[in-house]
């Protein structure tokens, strides 16, 4: 697969673009040896059936990771740093939700001294359900 990606002349502020992903136990049992990070939310059926969740959940950062993933693509061979990237998580993601993420495209700053210029973007990812599991922001600097 060869991808060509956006460069900072072929986008226009209002763009948009995203991907869609089902989430599956392997996001869930790998986030736990990715980050170290063996809380029960995240690694005991049982306690997490148990807990406001009713299952065992996605690591945030995990789900922030699969949020920036179309980011990467879209800017495929064109980016030359992700700046920033924020997130907000509003709702719980387990294994079986399909994410979709919408990126679109909020500013962009010419750096001519630079010869590239600076994206800023804003991020809704929502569930299959319509639910908003996290919003996002980021930054970019893309060749021209």
């Amino acid at each position: 697969m060869v991808f060509e990606g956006k460069s900072f002349t072929d986008i226009s502020v209002g763009d948009t673009f995203g991907n869609r992903l089902t989430v599956t136990e392997s996001h869930i049992v790998q986030g736990c040896g990715l980050f170290g990070d063996f809380n029960p939310l995240h690694s005991d059926e049982e306690f997490a059936r148990n807990s406001r969740f009713g299952s065992r959940i996605l690591h945030g950062p995990l789900t922030s990771a699969l949020i920036s993933a179309s980011v990467g693509q879209y800017f495929f061979g064109t980016a030359v740093a992700y700046l920033e990237h924020n997130c907000i998580f509003k709702a719980p993601v387990k294994a079986g939700d399909t994410l979709a993420t919408e990126w679109t495209i909020v500013e962009k700053i010419h750096k001519e001294r630079i010869d590239s210029g600076i994206v800023s973007m804003t991020a809704t990812c929502t569930n299959q359900d319509g639910v908003v599991v996290a919003e996002a922001t980021g930054k970019i600097m893309l060749t021209l």
